[in-house]
């Protein structure tokens, strides 16, 4: 707790220090402009192989671009402040997601889990602090909201940049983990957040190993994902 108080506190001083630049296109004087948040401002539909047709999987925007850039400043370069605007745009779209499906407005967030290894360079699991800023957002809007951070990735899983969707299978296969003592009680309703979806391996894997504990996803929410 007080290392991740000090590395907040650092990653803080930082950005005081520092004049604001937009992580999409380094636009001076903020962090994240008007312009480049429409490339996080849709709700697309995700189709994967990997995928049931009947899970409501969703992306705000592809993976390219000042959304690709924005995500790799927040995840691998120590731009924190950005958690703030990105969970903005999960919150915006898990309302419409909810509307759409008629689903309860009363969520239970379970951030898709990092490698050990990657969380500790970062700084911290990046998708666990963007759920929290979306508790937050939304249990002051009126929304009810907890954070479920069940799930983690065990030791023997790679890195899965340039793997195909059959080798990331591979990767997570048996590797996603529930956390003992942080599942979810079973009327809660379940979104999975997270920052990419590629081949959904991901997605598959988590919804498999909560299956195993009697629980399902209600829906699944990313910033964005690749063309397919």
């Amino acid at each position: 707790m007080r290392a991740s108080w000090l590395r907040d506190g650092r990653s803080g001083l930082i950005d005081l220090l520092l004049p604001l630049h937009c992580a999409g296109c380094g636009t001076a004087g903020t962090a994240w402009c008007p312009d480049c948040s429409r490339e996080l401002g849709g709700l697309h539909r995700v189709e994967r192989p990997l995928l049931p047709p009947e899970l409501p999987v969703y992306a705000l925007g592809r993976y390219r671009d000042a959304a690709r850039r924005a995500i790799l400043a927040y995840k691998e370069s120590g731009q924190r402040h950005l958690a703030d605007p990105l969970a903005g745009h999960l919150v915006t779209g898990l309302r419409a997601i909810t509307a759409e499906h008629q689903l309860d407005h009363r969520w239970c967030l379970v951030p898709a889990p990092s490698r050990a290894i990657a969380a500790r360079r970062r700084g911290g699991a990046h998708v666990l602090r963007i759920a929290h800023r979306m508790s937050a957002l939304l249990t002051a809007r009126g929304w009810p909201t907890q954070v479920a951070d069940c799930l983690v990735t065990a030791r023997g899983a790679a890195d899965s940049t340039g793997l195909d969707a059959a080798e990331r299978v591979r990767n997570l296969s048996g590797r996603v983990l529930v956390r003992n003592g942080r599942i979810p009680p079973p009327t809660a309703q379940l979104v999975l957040i997270d920052d990419v979806i590629t081949t959904a391996a991901t997605v598959a894997a988590c919804s498999e190993v909560l299956g195993t504990a009697g629980r399902a996803f209600g829906a699944v929410l990313s910033l964005t994902a690749t063309a397919g």
